[in-house]
Formats: structure tokens, C-alpha cells, sequence
């Protein structure tokens, strides 16, 4: 390996440790909406595989690190995958615990960051012997994975509904673009498509604006007030394993472990069913909810960090949630990666060890430190100067800009539609797991359906 790309590895994860160290810290921040399309422009701009893929790991590290601050100060979370936190932690905060809080979760991400990297690349090179044979079976299973999704959620019935009906219109879309000519028939339009689902909220709810009735309707608020207790302060470089209990050590350990092996599995209902699962036979309150958060967020990493290498590594294709969403454009990228060409296929597995670490050690290090030694000051600069909307307004431009790419000015309109079925569906009770796997598997459902 060059030493150049290394040096460029090196400089986009310390990068994407201070910039995700903000982001992460932001209200209602999700991974997917927030590191999808910036991923996705590197791909597009050419960066080295192994720089994007530092650059990758080293963000999620940061984002799940530091989705501490605004679960434990202000009982919001960050984004979705810490929302299991949020009870747990206002516990803390009640018997005027917010810094215990913090670094807890802090200390078990850390656990599952270090436990999950060599279980997961040790699974990769287990798996890679059948990945041929999973490969060819690609389609049905991402069919049979929206399933078993949607049968775990918690509203199972409307997101089993969901999978035919969203399948028509992705690919009535498609098929809508060959007829009139505005793409070369068969080119599958997918970047525009995912990037509408991911911010399907987003464009629901800034259509809903349009309705005045709707608009006035909407309660009004003043300014929110925010207080934010004092913290004990750290002098030295805080270490996990201390502020940690043997047994938070231990239950964050195994459930590290656990949720390497299921990287399948909705991240967000792992996490919620193990975390309580350890905590439930804990009776003091305290006690329970410190072994909680921290249990939660080492589960968190791990499924994160699972569901984005073992199929990368393994397969080549997109076989999981986390795979599915945030890490997307690692695998389908067009024109630059395909599913037949992608990092996969373009990094060696020394490659893959080195960049990883990289960028896990580098977030780990700046993120952890800054997240336990800074949450007050941190939280305190992304309430004042920092506005949701202003994040969500720039991620919704880039949107309709890669629509526009894909597919010219009609693909902006289809992906509006998208956007706003799929913000539907998610207020529904579809999560994007679902929302995704469908995505992947519309066109063997369509083919399926029509031969029948």
C-alpha cells in the first residue's frame, strides 16, 4: 500500500472524527440522513476505497460515541439507534447523575467498537468461503430479509402490508424513465431512490407545511429553555474499563458478541430487546439504568460495526440494515461502484484491517476524550449556534441535486413521490430496514409477480 494513501486515510478519519464529533451531537441527527449522502459524494469525487472507508468507520465511531451528549443532558436523541437510551438515561439525570450518563454510554461504545472490529472481520473470513452461493440467492433474500424485518417490528402488519405496494412504485418509476427515454433502458436508477427514502420525513413534513390548515394547526413554541447540570471534570485521559463496573464490562462484552453474530437483524430492536433483557433483573434504579445505557451503545456499535464489514468484506452486497443505509454507497455507488464492482472487490483484506482500525482508533480516541471531558460545552454550542434545520434544509438540497444527476428534472418529481410515500410508511410504523431491503428486492418482486 502506497504510504500516500495511508497519510490520506489518516487525514480523512481524524476529519470525520471532529465533523461527526458535531453532528452526532445534533438533536434527531440520524447516521443514515446524515452520513449516506456525504459518504456517497466521496465515493462520486474518486477518493482511494480505503480513504473512504476510513473516513467511513471513523464517523460512525464518532457518531455513536458522542450521541451521548444529547441523550444524557437533554434526554433527546441523537438519532435513532440511541433512542432506546433515552428512559434509561433520564433516570441518570434525575438522581443528578448526567455525567455518569455520558460516560457510561461513552465507555460501552468503546467495548463495542474493539469487541465487535476482530469478530467481525474473523466472521468475514468465515463466510467468505459461501459467498458465491448467498450471492446467487440475492434477490429472494433480500425479499425474505424485508420479511423477517417487518415481522420483528413493533407495527409488523402495515410494514408486511408496505413490501408489494412500495416495490410497485420503485420500479413503475423505472420502468416510467426507459419508456420516455430519459435513461437508456435497463440502467437502474438506485442512489436518487435511497437518498429519497432516507430523507422520506423530511419531504413529508415540508409538504405538510404547504396545507394551511395543517400549518395552523401545528402547536407554536417559544424559545426552549435548556439547563444544564455541572459535571465533575476529567483531568486525565478517561479510561472505559474504570468507569465501567466489571459487570457493564461484562454484559457489554457478551452483548457486543451477540450482536456481531446477528448484523442481520434491526439494529434498533437488538439493541432495545438485549439492553433491557440485562438490565431487567437489576432492581435499583440506578444500578439498572447505568447497566442499561452502557449495554445498549456497546450492542449499538457492534451491529453497526458488523452489519457494515461483514458484508462488505464477505459478500460484496448490501446483506443488513446497517448495510442497507448509512454504509450504502460503500457497495452501489454508480457509476463509480456497482454490486459487481465495489470495495469488495477492490481492497485487499490487509486493506480492510488496516483502514478500519484506523479509523476506529483515531475516532475512538479524539471522540471518546472530547465526549467525557467536553459534553457540557459541546451540548451547550449545538443548542445555541447550531439549527436542525439548517443540517436537514443542506442534506435535502443534495438530494434533489443527485435526483437531478440520475435522471434529470422528472427524477426530481419521482423522487418527491418516494419521499413522501416512504415518510408515510415510516410514521406508520415501517421502519427504514424494511424501506430498503425493498428497495433491493423490487425488481425480482416485480419480475415475480408478473410471471405469476
Amino acid at each position: 500500500m502506497d504510504f500516500s494513501i495511508i497519510i490520506q486515510a489518516t487525514i480523512a478519519a481524524a476529519v470525520a472524527a471532529v465533523v461527526y464529533t458535531i453532528i452526532g451531537a445534533v438533536p434527531g441527527a440520524d447516521e443514515t440522513a446524515t452520513l449516506a449522502p456525504i459518504t456517497l459524494v466521496l465515493v462520486l469525487a474518486g477518493l482511494h476505497p480505503a480513504v473512504i472507508l476510513s473516513f467511513f468507520i471513523s464517523a460512525i465511531v464518532a457518531c455513536k460515541l458522542i450521541d451521548a451528549v444529547p441523550v444524557s443532558i437533554a434526554g433527546i436523541p441523537a438519532g435513532v439507534m440511541s433512542t432506546p437510551m433515552v428512559e434509561h438515561a433520564m433516570v441518570l439525570k434525575k438522581h443528578g447523575m448526567t455525567d455518569t450518563s455520558i460516560r457510561k454510554i461513552a465507555s460501552g461504545a468503546i467495548i463495542g467498537t474493539f469487541v465487535s472490529l476482530p469478530v467481525s472481520l474473523f466472521l468475514a473470513s468465515a463466510i467468505v468461503p459461501f459467498a458465491n452461493s448467498i450471492k446467487q440467492y440475492g434477490d429472494p433474500i433480500f425479499f425474505v430479509g424485508a420479511i423477517l424485518l417487518a415481522l420483528m417490528s413493533k407495527k409488523k402488519w402495515v410494514s408486511l402490508a408496505s413490501i408489494i405496494p412500495f416495490a410497485l412504485l420503485i420500479q413503475g418509476l423505472r420502468h416510467l424513465y426507459w419508456g420516455i427515454g430519459v435513461v437508456p433502458k435497463g440502467t437502474n436508477v438506485f442512489i436518487s431512490f435511497f437518498l429519497g427514502i432516507t430523507i422520506g420525513p423530511v419531504i413529508l413534513t415540508l409538504f405538510e407545511l404547504l396545507n394551511k390548515d395543517k400549518r395552523e394547526s401545528m402547536p407554536r413554541y417559544d424559545k426552549k429553555e435548556i439547563h444544564l447540570n455541572r459535571t465533575e471534570e476529567i483531568k486525565r485521559f478517561p479510561n472505559p474499563f474504570k468507569i465501567l463496573t466489571k459487570k457493564e464490562v461484562g454484559y457489554s462484552a457478551i452483548a457486543s458478541l451477540i450482536g456481531s453474530f446477528t448484523f442481520i437483524l434491526s439494529p434498533v430492536g437488538l439493541t432495545t430487546f438485549l439492553g433491557e433483557l440485562f438490565a431487567s433483573r437489576v432492581k435499583d434504579p440506578v444500578e439498572k439504568s447505568s447497566l442499561a445505557v452502557s449495554t445498549m451503545e456497546a450492542l449499538a456499535q457492534a451491529t453497526y460495526m458488523s452489519g457494515t464489514l461483514i458484508p462488505l468484506i464477505a459478500l460484496g452486497i448490501p446483506l443488513s440494515p446497517m448495510a442497507l443505509g448509512p454504509a450504502n454507497p460503500l457497495f452501489n455507488a454508480p457509476p463509480v461502484y456497482t454490486l459487481e464492482r465495489n470495495m469488495h472487490h477492490l481492497l485487499s483484506s490487509w486493506d480492510f484491517v488496516w483502514a478500519t482500525f484506523l479509523g476506529a482508533i483515531i475516532a475512538s480516541a479524539f471522540t471518546y476524550f472530547v465526549a467525557v471531558k467536553y459534553s457540557k460545552q459541546i451540548c451547550a454550542f449545538v443548542f445555541k449556534k447550531i439549527p436542525h434545520e439548517a443540517m436537514l434544509g443542506l442534506f435535502l438540497a443534495l438530494v434533489v441535486l443527485l435526483a437531478f444527476m440520475d435522471a434529470g428534472w422528472i427524477n426530481v418529481a419521482g423522487v418527491l413521490l418516494i419521499g413522501i410515500v416512504s415518510g408515510t410508511l415510516y410514521r406508520l410504523g415501517v421502519n427504514y430496514g424494511v424501506l430498503f431491503m425493498i428497495l433491493y428486492s423490487a425488481p425480482w418482486i416485480v419480475k415475480t409477480l408478473g410471471a405469476i
